[in-house]
């Protein structure tokens, strides 16, 4: 895990990476539960034997879990001391390039985008988040995650 300091000390990483998540397995457990809680139950994700005959050769998961595992992320990949607080602000340029399979394991590697003051000594961050599913070559995930932090 990397380890920043105070809010600012980010400011010099616009254009850097600021750090990797520990890999997280996805098991049908995880999905189903996924599923339950959004109602989102489409036979590709949750319905084993029927997925096996669709597209991917087994279930797969949702693309919004994959995405939904970004404060998971951020808390293996990188830490900044002196922060009491960070929000959500949104999400830009989110895409979902390939499927992560049940079994699959995934980390995400995060760049440092922008960085914008905010008024008491806070800042607004742009990261973008790419979703590495282990043994595949394209993402599964591309987001951007726009954070404001506040000291």
């Amino acid at each position: 895990m990397r380890v920043f300091e105070r809010i600012v000390d980010l400011k010099a990483m616009v254009g850097h990476g600021i750090g990797t998540s520990d890999w997280m397995m996805i098991d049908q457990a995880r999905i189903n539960q996924f599923a339950d809680a959004t109602g989102d139950h489409q036979w590709i994700h949750v319905d084993v034997e029927r997925a096996r005959q669709g597209p991917f050769g087994g279930p797969i998961a949702h693309g919004f879990l994959t995405l939904s595992l970004l404060p998971a992320f951020f808390a293996t990949a990188f830490q900044i001391r002196e922060t009491r607080a960070g929000v959500n602000y949104g999400l830009d340029k989110v895409r979902f390039m390939s499927p992560v399979p049940v079994g699959g394991r995934v980390r995400a590697h995060f760049t440092l985008m922008a960085w914008d003051a905010l008024d008491g000594g806070g800042a607004q961050v742009k990261i973008e988040m790419k979703v590495e599913c282990e043994g595949v070559s394209k993402p599964a995930c591309v987001a951007e995650s726009i954070t404001r932090l506040f000291p």
